[in-house]
């Protein structure tokens, strides 16, 4: 929501001092620069992308509005739901918590956080790289390896949606050039015409270089921006999961690895070790907090 309004003062921010100026707003109003220039750039879009990143770009705009799923209170939840598991781990064995690693939905670990199962790539992540460590055939240097690969072809394939919505911010002051090569030349052929027609078609092609560039800077720009800083929120939050996981497949105790893995967790997130201590030491709720 930030987003929208910060987009929204730009905007009005232009429209104040275009009208301070004595400027009538209705020369702004061009519906045919409007479709030469974001017709165009859909286009482009659909030219330079396949359709999973197209899917994931609608998905992306759509989590900008709603904020980062990574709030303080999913950090807590977080370690104490490994906390809880790892102690499980400790008392009956690695194999005691094979059950969990392999139906989470099941798990009486896992089913008191509705949220990290809904998250089926953190679910994955999670269960996945338990499993290595239960089959005892990896080293702990091997499972990181596996947390680090994943997590770079997660990470990948996130920002593709971010850079193509980059792309297509840095076409759109292009696109305005475009439509107003093209305002210019309907202007060339009305010379001769009366000075209020020759003057506005002027205005009409000036409108088009002025759209693309407030476009790009002004509103597209900004949210590719946006979605890249949402990216690296839940790139942080998987390298906690990779902290505190390897942490105890080398060896640590459960609330050793929790620490661990608090100090991992950005600074404005990052919760106070008597906070982490409380909440995993809670007795267990049916119910978990949701992310915010």
């Amino acid at each position: 929501m930030i987003s929208i309004i910060g987009i929204l003062i730009v905007f009005g921010a232009v429209l104040a001092g275009f009208m301070m100026e004595k400027g009538p707003v209705a020369v702004l109003v061009q519906p045919s620069e409007f479709v030469i220039i974001l017709g165009a750039a859909l286009g482009t879009m659909l030219a330079a992308n396949p359709m999973h990143i197209l899917k994931r770009l609608a998905g992306g705009l759509t989590g900008i509005l709603k904020g980062s799923k990574y709030s303080k209170s999913r950090y807590i939840d977080t370690l104490k739901m490994m906390f809880n598991l790892f102690n499980k781990a400790r008392k009956d064995g690695l194999v005691g918590i094979e059950t969990d690693v392999e139906e989470p939905e099941k798990s009486p670990v896992f089913s008191k956080y509705p949220v990290f199962l809904r998250d089926h790539h953190v679910r994955d992540f999670v269960c996945d790289t338990m499993r290595m460590a239960i089959t005892g055939g990896a080293t702990a240097f091997d499972v990181d390896q596996m947390m680090e690969l994943d997590m770079e072809v997660h990470h990948t394939g996130a920002t593709n949606p971010a850079s193509a919505l980059t792309t297509m911010a840095d076409a759109l002051p292009g696109l305005g050039i475009v439509a107003a090569v093209l305002g210019v030349v309907v202007t060339m052929s009305s010379l001769g015409g009366p000075p209020e027609e020759i003057g506005h078609k002027v205005a009409s092609a000036l409108v088009g270089t002025f759209l693309g560039i407030l476009l790009c800077y002004g509103m597209v720009g900004p949210l590719a921006a946006n979605m890249t800083k949402l990216i690296d929120d839940e790139h942080a939050y998987y390298h906690v999961l990779r902290v505190v996981m390897l942490s105890f497949i080398k060896g640590m105790s459960p609330l050793l690895a929790i620490e661990m893995a608090r100090r991992a967790i950005p600074e404005h997130l990052r919760p106070s070790f008597q906070e982490v201590e409380k909440a995993c030491r809670q007795k267990e709720e049916p119910i978990a907090t949701a992310a915010a």
